[in-house]
């Protein structure tokens, strides 16, 4: 990361979704790690919550913290997988306007170094809805370290250069 030390940091309002039909608060290693994280690097942890894997859930959720001011950003972790009850990018399809393929692919190219071609299984995805972001990993601890340390943790830093998605936020309503 090329942090410009001369700019000032903007925390981010982040929420944490966890997508999961068995974990609880204390079972959620993946959700606690992204929000550990999150804090550690200054931003504002807004909301955490666990969603079974079902799209009117999740959709419901996501649409409850977009219309939040308060929220510029959802993480999810789970339901990216190939399963029948893996749905959360189907979830991500109703509410977003946008969509950001290079998170994914960027996502997979990280995460092949970790898992190797095992990595093709991950339907990790971003996208933009009302001028929220919204990133999908997958559940596992591993991933979410990827997609936060490689990821997240630069473009979520309003002083990494050359650019990151921060100052853009001003201007994702612009017609």
């Amino acid at each position: 990361m090329a942090v410009d030390p001369t700019r000032p940091f903007r925390p981010v309002n982040l929420a944490v979704l966890t997508v999961s039909d068995t974990r609880t608060l204390e079972t959620d290693t993946s959700g606690a790690i992204l929000a550990d994280r999150a804090k550690a690097a200054g931003h504002h942890l807004a909301a955490r919550v666990i969603v079974r894997d079902e799209v009117p859930l999740i959709v419901a959720q996501l649409n409850a913290w977009i219309d939040d001011s308060a929220i510029d950003c959802v993480i999810t972790t789970g339901g990216t997988g190939m399963t029948g009850r893996d749905v959360t990018p189907e979830a991500l399809d109703q509410v977003k306007d946008k969509d950001i393929p290079g998170f994914g692919e960027l996502f997979r190219w990280l995460s092949f170094k970790s898992i190797g071609s095992s990595t093709i299984q991950s339907r990790a995805c971003a996208v933009l809805a009302r001028g929220t972001y919204i990133f999908a990993l997958p559940g596992s601890n591993g991933a979410v370290k990827d997609g936060w340390d490689g990821i997240l943790a630069e473009q979520l830093d309003s002083r990494n250069r050359p650019c990151n998605i921060v100052e853009l936020m001003p201007r994702l309503m612009e017609m």
